[in-house]
């Protein structure tokens, strides 16, 4: 299974990006995903996952209200829709693939991971 993330850029504070990753290698639809992030200095965070239908998604408090998860399972794609942006949410996201049927929030339950792409809210 491979993850290509794409969408990542240097945007000003309270503007917006949309994250993509694109799946291949595999059967996308039976996979829950996650979003993470990593910042300088600091562990991988948690940001957001969704079922494999789509149907239930989950989020770190920091990003709730403000990020929205969605995917696409005809284009084997996960996008993360990304509002009113802080300089705290500088970092490299990561997609990832959920070794679980329902995805939590540790990055040990995660099979497979995209390279990243660098996000940075500039103030």
């Amino acid at each position: 299974v491979q993850l290509q993330a794409s969408g990542g850029g240097l945007v000003q504070v309270g503007g917006s990006l949309r994250l993509s990753c694109a799946v291949s290698g595999g059967t996308f639809s039976r996979y829950a995903m996650g979003w993470f992030r990593q910042a300088p200095g600091n562990e991988r965070e948690f940001v957001a996952a969704i079922t494999w239908s789509g149907g239930r998604s989950y989020y770190a408090d920091s990003v709730k209200g403000r990020f929205t998860v969605s995917r696409d399972n005809a284009k084997d794609t996960v996008a993360l829709q990304m509002n009113s942006l802080k300089p705290e949410d500088t970092a490299v996201y990561y997609c990832a693939v959920a070794s679980l049927i329902i995805p939590t929030t540790n990055n040990y339950d995660y099979a497979y991971w995209g390279q990243g792409t660098q996000v940075t809210v500039s103030s």
